[in-house]
């Protein structure tokens, strides 16, 4: 045997050497003693807990607040890059030629932008409540 002490073959033996006969190192023990006695510990009631904290809590107003100020800070950079790019740019568009300062016609390509993307997924929420209705 190793002397070292995390070496598997240190372990002690809890079987009979050879495998058969009864485990001569292990106490004989009654099957009725063997079990533990005791009351069931009564259920445990919940106890109401807060949803946290007043600095944690969200309300309708502070996330209102959060959005206007989110807005104000993204329209001061638009603000920001029209006033940068107000060189005159040439847009022709099928018949229509437009001469717009190059801030505000990538403002307004941007705008329509996000409006085929509304258009797309109001379609999309359209055929979802179409195909929920059906399913009821």
């Amino acid at each position: 045997m190793s002397s070292t002490p995390e070496d598997p073959s240190n372990a002690p033996v809890y079987g009979p050497v050879d495998g058969f006969g009864s485990d001569p190192q292990l106490p004989a023990t009654d099957d009725a003693a063997a079990v533990e006695k005791h009351d069931p510990a009564p259920p445990v009631e919940p106890t109401p807990t807060s949803t946290g904290t007043a600095v944690t809590d969200r309300t309708r107003a502070a996330t209102t607040w959060v959005g206007l100020v989110i807005g104000a800070i993204v329209l001061i950079l638009l603000l920001v890059f029209i006033l940068q790019n107000l060189e005159n740019v040439s847009v022709k568009i099928l018949a229509w030629q437009l001469d717009f300062p190059l801030g505000i016609t990538i403002l307004l390509a941007a705008i329509a932008g996000a409006l085929i993307m509304a258009l797309a997924g109001g379609v999309r929420i359209v055929q979802i409540r179409r195909a929920a209705k059906r399913q009821l």
